[in-house]
């Protein structure tokens, strides 16, 4: 079956972020080999690379160079995958696949697993600072607070906090929307604006940008749990119909599957709107907000 021309641009892209980990990652050597052998693992060889793919592609309304893109892009998807592989651990979600792979505390060990996430998080800091990245201090220092905040108590830690005191006490449709933009749309925002920071945009430009991602994250999120409702445990990857097992509630349990599905297509719609500001630059973005509705893991 052919691809869409969106689908082999996501896929060049990953192919790129790919070759960019397999650089920047460090590779198994000496008596801490085997915490290099467990990040490689877990950041190797899966996923769409979704959050890097913005990345690049907000870089690019910016005239931003490939080299720096790539390496904020790199930066975004290690947290990604530390907050991955910290979420499967037994004493949060307790996943055993991911990727259609056994997660890293079931390959390796739960003590592996965590030293390999905070390894995977300390590592994005590392390259977001290195003047790689890019030649102005100032630049890497701005490129180096939001992905800081994004990751914190205030941002995918916050969320996961949420997440994990959801199970005692069911929250509300205002809750879980709290919850979804701090736990999945904090790094869909700093991957959205990494490429305004590095472009040294206007205003206008990053707050049109703050905007998209703000719709495109809870779309993406209102997709995942849907997803999580009705989709094949095989082609995700993982186990689907989790949330439910667990008892949590989703965008889905407290809307219903339809109008959970209206309000994802509502919001990738505005996503789309907020970028008219920018001209055919920005079309894969216009497109990836239809991508996160409509994907299938």
């Amino acid at each position: 079956m052919a691809i869409s021309p969106f689908d082999a641009a996501l896929a060049e892209h990953a192919s790129d972020i790919e070759r960019m980990l397999d650089r920047l990652l460090p590779h198994p050597e000496g008596p801490e080999g085997r915490i290099a052998e467990a990040m490689r693992y877990a950041a190797l060889e899966g996923g769409k690379r979704f959050r890097p793919f913005l990345v690049v592609q907000s870089a690019r309304l910016f005239g931003v160079n490939a080299e720096s893109a790539l390496r904020a892009a790199v930066a975004a998807e290690c947290v990604h995958v530390y907050s991955l592989i910290h979420d499967d651990l037994p004493c949060m979600d307790d996943d055993d696949l991911r990727h259609g792979r056994p997660t890293v505390h079931k390959a390796f060990d739960e003590a592996t697993a965590m030293l390999a996430g905070d390894a995977l998080l300390t590592l994005a800091f590392e390259i977001v600072a290195d003047p790689d990245t890019h030649e102005r201090a100032r630049v890497r220092i701005e490129l180096v607070r939001r992905l800081a905040a994004a990751a914190g108590a205030h941002g995918m830690v916050g969320g996961q906090m949420i997440d994990l005191a959801s199970e005692r006490k069911p929250l509300d449709i205002g809750g879980i929307t709290r919850l979804q933009l701090l736990k999945t749309g904090a790094l869909i925002s700093f991957s959205c604006e990494a490429g305004a920071v590095l472009g040294r945009a206007s205003a206008e430009a990053e707050q049109a940008l703050h905007a998209y991602a703000h719709d495109l994250g809870l779309a993406y999120q209102i997709a995942d749990d849907l997803l999580d409702a009705e989709g094949d445990s095989g082609l995700m990857g993982k186990r689907a119909g989790k949330d439910a097992a667990a008892g949590k509630a989703t965008f889905v349990s407290i809307l219903g599957t339809d109008r959970a599905r209206a309000q994802a297509r509502m919001l990738a719609e505005q996503a789309v709107q907020h970028l008219d500001l920018f001209d055919e630059r920005a079309d894969l973005l216009r497109q990836a907000a239809h991508f996160v509705i409509t994907r299938r893991n």
